[in-house]
């Protein structure tokens, strides 16, 4: 009986985040999604887009930190639900504004609402699910980043059709008050608020050498692999923003391709995303069973380091091979193999940074690694933006793919450092 409870539970509850966070990023996106008829409407340069979006990144790096390191203090559900609804209302507000400096600071303030949306989650799946299911399970959640990026820009031109952006965004922001309303209904922090045992709690009694957890913030921060995570993470997360942010405009006015090509390319790049994503977990997950987690390397650097070739591969004929001829399938199944590279990588270091930190620590590991992440998606809005105007789109993401491949070799011959974050026992040792 005890066992069917946690299974309706985390269903429920799972649900819940699964919806609530596709809405997080679909109203993080809605600009990208509309920026063309934004441009329409209002006049507004390569300079003035970089600044909208970098403004955004620059402040959900900023606010994902907070919430990273204050997540163990305070109630999930209550920060995961207040995100939401602050998202929601100042997607509303935007709708309303038309001037460059009102996008920008509008766009900030949901970057930092933006920040409370991960975060609860990370720490609500370590609660309620088992430490064996915790890569598949966080790979599942992050996909409905790729369920919004994926159906936004349809979802987002099929409403243009018969209303204007401004309606888009009135629309989506008022879904996600609505549902934050739901999940602080139905989300529950760990299993002991609904009388089960905590599962967390149960896996700790059974590990031994547990003093690992006594770790202290400075040993954490003096782990070179967590910069080593941390950098990886940066390149990878900033590639993908690039492509995600940018790729349309490319395609579009240096290419030639029609806006129907460059969001069929976006959607293609998210559902790739969503089947890598799931591919990573899963797959990751069968290699720590079948070999284990030790001190020095890990066995989900194997495939980490393999998808991030797929992202250099993928990224060089994107930027080589596509012109206004290009068949619309070969574009499209660029978009998807970049998406499967890109997105799996990310949902692998989260998962790292979070099983190779110490347990009293894992949340400030992964904020950190997480706000590397994020500089990489500022870099990616107005300093990338700022290279596409002075030279070309084709110049900009050649420098992301010069990067890409460098920071692959990097983390190629650091793959089998010590991986264990923090104090090892003398025994371990």
């Amino acid at each position: 009986m005890a066992a069917g409870g946690y299974g309706r539970y985390r269903a429920v509850i799972f649900a819940a985040m699964f919806v609530g966070y596709t809405l997080y990023y679909f109203n993080r996106k809605t600009f990208s999604f509309v920026m063309p008829a934004v441009m329409a409407e209002v006049p507004l340069g390569k300079d003035d887009l970089g600044l909208i979006t970098s403004s955004q990144s620059a402040a959900y790096a900023i606010s994902k930190f907070i919430s990273g390191v204050l997540s163990d203090q305070m109630s999930a559900r209550w920060l995961f639900s207040s995100g939401l609804l602050m998202v929601g209302l100042v997607n509303v507000v935007f709708s309303w504004s038309s001037t460059v400096t009102a996008f920008a600071g509008l766009w900030f303030l949901n970057g930092l609402a933006q920040g409370l949306g991960w975060p609860p989650c990370g720490k609500i799946l370590r609660k309620w699910f088992e430490p064996s299911q915790f890569g598949t399970w966080w790979a599942i959640l992050s996909t409905s980043m790729n369920l919004a990026g994926g159906l936004g820009p349809i979802v987002a031109a099929l409403v243009s059709m018969n209303y204007d952006w401004r309606m888009t965004l009135s629309f989506s922001g008022f879904t996600c008050v609505v549902v934050s309303f739901v999940c602080l209904v139905l989300i529950k922090n760990e299993p002991s608020d609904v009388g089960l045992p905590n599962i967390e709690h149960e896996a700790k009694k059974g590990k031994k050498g547990s003093s690992s957890d006594n770790s202290t913030l400075t040993e954490l921060l003096l782990s070179p692999y967590l910069w080593v995570l941390s950098t990886g993470y940066l390149v990878v997360f900033g590639v993908k923003t690039c492509c995600t942010d940018w790729g349309q405009l490319f395609l579009i006015q240096e290419r030639g391709q029609s806006m129907l090509v460059g969001s069929s390319y976006m959607s293609a790049l998210e559902i790739g995303g969503l089947v890598g994503s799931i591919a990573a977990g899963y797959l990751s997950d069968r290699a720590v069973a079948r070999v284990g987690l030790s001190s020095y390397g890990n066995p989900r650097h194997t495939l980490l380091l393999s998808m991030m070739a797929g992202m250099c591969v993928s990224m060089f004929l994107f930027r080589v091979t596509v012109t206004g001829d290009s068949p619309k399938l070969w574009i499209l199944t660029l978009g998807a193999v970049f998406g499967f590279s890109s997105y799996g990588p990310i949902a692998l270091f989260g998962v790292i940074a979070n099983e190779s930190a110490p347990a009293n620590l894992c949340g400030t590991s992964h904020a950190i690694v997480a706000l590397m992440a994020n500089v990489g998606g500022f870099l990616a809005g107005l300093p990338f933006s700022t290279i596409a105007k002075h030279y070309s789109w084709a110049t900009a993401f050649w420098v992301a793919e010069i990067t890409c491949i460098g920071s692959t070799v990097a983390f190629f011959l650091l793959r089998n450092i010590r991986t264990k974050m923090g104090r090892i026992p003398k025994k371990a040792d």
